[in-house]
Order: C-alpha cells, then sequence, then structure tokens
C-alpha cells in the first residue's frame, strides 16, 4: 500500500532554522486548495488504480492555516481519485497557536485521525528565539485540548541543542511531555541550514552554535528517559508508545511507493521502468498556474543509488539494514564489499550483526551520518 504527502506551504511568520518551503505573505488559500485538487486528480487517473493508500499526511508549511472545510474539500478530492478505504493513519501538523475546540472538531469530523504538534519547547524564551507564533501557555495547553476533542493519536516535536538554551532546560522539556503522556514524541538537534536567519547569523558569528558533546549529552538523556518511561526508540529522532508508530514515516523508510502533492512535494515510485522519483517546483506561483502538475525534477533511479538510500533509511531505524534484502533487491552486498568498515564499527561498540541484520546500537546512532557515509562509499 502507498502513502500520500500533502505540502500545505503556508505560515505565520518564519521560524529561525527552518529550510522547507514556505510562504508569509500569502492569505487567500483558496487558489492553492484548487490547484491541489487539480494535481490530485491529474496522478489520479495515472495512479489511483494501482495501488490502494494506507497513510495520508498533510505537512508544510503549516497546514492548519487552512480552514476546516478546505481540509475536507482536499480529503474528499483523494478519495474521488484514489482507493482511499483502508487509509489508517490520517496526519495533520497543527501548530498550537491555530487550534480551537471548534476547529478540532472540524478537521476530526473531515477524516483526520492524528495530529503531529509542532510544540519544539514549552518555554517562552526558546520559543521567542526561534520565532515561533505560538507561547508557552499555549504549548502546555494544546495537548489536553486536542483530547477534549477527541484526538487519542499523535505527536509532538521538540527541539534541544539551543546555542544558549541553560543544560536543565531540556530536561524539564522532556518532564513536561511525559507528564502530558502524548503517544508520540519526535525530538531533534538543532541543525543550522545555510538558507535560513539561523545560518546567516552563525554564518556571520553573531550566533554561537551548541557544542557536539552538548548535543550529544542531551540524546543520551533522551534516549534514556523516555525508554525508561516505556517508550520504543524505533528512529534515530522518533519515540513512540507500543503501537503508536508513525505509518506514514515508516513508507519512506522502507523504501515503498508515496506520492507528494503542493509544491516542493517530492513522489517516489516503482515502476516497470525502473524506481523514479519526482519533485514539484519550490513556487506557489509556479504550483497554482499549472493544470495539475508543476514537476521541476524527475529521475529514474538505478540499483545502486537505490541501495546506498536503504542503507541510509533502515539505519535510522532501530530494525536496522536487512542484508539480504540489500543483497538480493538492490545487488548490494555490503558484508563482503565493506568487511573491513564493520568489523571496525562492531569493535568499536557502534553495531550489532547478526547473519542477516545490521543495527546501530546507542553509541552508533550518535554516529549515524558518518558511519552511513562510511557504509556506501
Amino acid at each position: 500500500m502507498a502513502g500520500i504527502y500533502l505540502h500545505i506551504p503556508f505560515c505565520k511568520q518564519r521560524c529561525v532554522y527552518c529550510d522547507f518551503y514556505f510562504v508569509t505573505t500569502v492569505r487567500d488559500t483558496a487558489p492553492f486548495v484548487d490547484a491541489l485538487c487539480r494535481e490530485v486528480a491529474t496522478y489520479g487517473a495515472r495512479y489511483g488504480a494501482l495501488e490502494a493508500i494506507d497513510t495520508i499526511y498533510f505537512g508544510g508549511g503549516t497546514p492548519s492555516l487552512l480552514a476546516a472545510q478546505d481540509v475536507a474539500r482536499i480529503l474528499s478530492a483523494l478519495g474521488n481519485h484514489f482507493d482511499t478505504r483502508n487509509v489508517r493513519e490520517t496526519t495533520f501538523e497543527l501548530n498550537p497557536d491555530d487550534a480551537t475546540p471548534a476547529y478540532l472538531e472540524a478537521i476530526r469530523t473531515a477524516g483526520i485521525d492524528r495530529l503531529s504538534i509542532g510544540i519544539q519547547s514549552f518555554f517562552e524564551d526558546d520559543l521567542l528565539w526561534m520565532n515561533r507564533a505560538h507561547s508557552a501557555a499555549q504549548a502546555r495547553e494544546i495537548v489536553p485540548l486536542t483530547r477534549q476533542a477527541g484526538f487519542d493519536n499523535g505527536s509532538i516535536d521538540l527541539i534541544f541543542g539551543l546555542p544558549s538554551q541553560p543544560p536543565d532546560r531540556w530536561h524539564a522539556n522532556l518532564n513536561i511531555a511525559l507528564e502530558l503522556e502524548v503517544p508520540h514524541i519526535s525530538t531533534y538537534g538543532l541543525t543550522v541550514e545555510p538558507r535560513t536567519p539561523l545560518g546567516n547569523r552563525v554564518k556571520r558569528g553573531v550566533e554561537p552554535v551548541a557544542p557536539e558533546e552538548d548535543l550529544a549529552e542531551r540524546y543520551r538523556e533522551t534516549m534514556h528517559r523516555l525508554r525508561t518511561a516505556g517508550y520504543d526508540h524505533y528512529e534515530v529522532s522518533s519515540f513512540a508508545r507500543p503501537g503508536r508508530y508513525s505509518r506514514h514515516n515508516q513508507l519512506y523508510w522502507r523504501h515503498a511507493n508515496y506520492l507528494g502533492f503542493g509544491p516542493a512535494a517530492h513522489a517516489f515510485w516503482w515502476e516497470a521502468s525502473g524506481p523514479r522519483r519526482w519533485a514539484n517546483a519550490r513556487s506557489l506561483r509556479r504550483y497554482q498556474a499549472t493544470s495539475g502538475q508543476a514537476v521541476d525534477m524527475e529521475e529514474t533511479l538505478d540499483l545502486d543509488t537505490l541501495a546506498d538510500e536503504y542503507i541510509m533509511l533502515r539505519l535510522r531505524t532501530r530494525e536496522g539494514l536487512d542484508l539480504a534484502l540489500l543483497r538480493d533487491r538492490y545487488g548490494r552486498d555490503l558484508a563482503g564489499s565493506h568487511a573491513t568498515e564493520l568489523g571496525r564499527f562492531r569493535a568499536e561498540g557502534w553495531i550489532d550483526r547478526t547473519d542477516n541484520a545490521l543495527r546501530l546500537t546507542d553509541a552508533g546512532f550518535l554516529l549515524c551520518d558518518a558511519i552511513t557515509v562510511a557504509l556506501i562509499s
């Protein structure tokens, strides 16, 4: 079964760290919704009968800036052009400042059954530094508010490693998250991207960067605290109660088919001519001007590229790499080609290895990017 991702590009303001495509100047979202529904119809004619849809994900940007009736219209368009009868998860990214009881009730009635809430921190000075639109009070109130509206499945995002964040602040953020008993927590170390306000400030030398050891210590604390509280650490950044994993994200990590709609959205599909990836233009104006397609990049992927991707994706998960699948499906005998590296990583305590499985340990998760690069070189 396949997944569908919908990129909703609207934001109230720009967070200092964000490198996703968004716009902050649009107030009339109707032309975008029209274009999105045209794109859904266009791809539905080609892919709609090929594979049933398992998950739908509204990402952004800020999906919660859409009117509830537009959310319902988009879901209706998907149902008209794809087989959505057995969708098992429909996730909607929500900012705390957009939530009202009436809005939450309306999107739940429309078909949203899982929320991904961009909290990032429960503390006012952190939120001001990030240039988030919500307050600390709204951050602490949003989870109970969503429960009252009938949502019992969802995730919150939290960021650690802010340059001037006191050492005990992350501990306090985790405490509050655990008190709220959310079923899924995604934690991210602050990343400095070049095309962001934070990246510009760091480049000019006016903003410090948290030391790597501080980031590592916050991550080790996160793994210990959340596992002790009963969360499964099933992916580098993802912690969930049993049975509450993100089904949509797991599609990506399994190299399953998915379609992306909206400006800057990506898609991946195993076609007869070979696995194909394409992406829409990072331009709302161009996207809205099309009759249903605004592809800016497309490529057919060879097995060598796919093997590299499979290694990268699977090393992020607690399940790890299936070495037999890597060999038989992608033609990569990692045990033979990288025996020296694997031996060293195992001796260092960075990987666990069985006959057909390769997993990163906790120490390995801290070095995930470096280990990945070594194994795809």
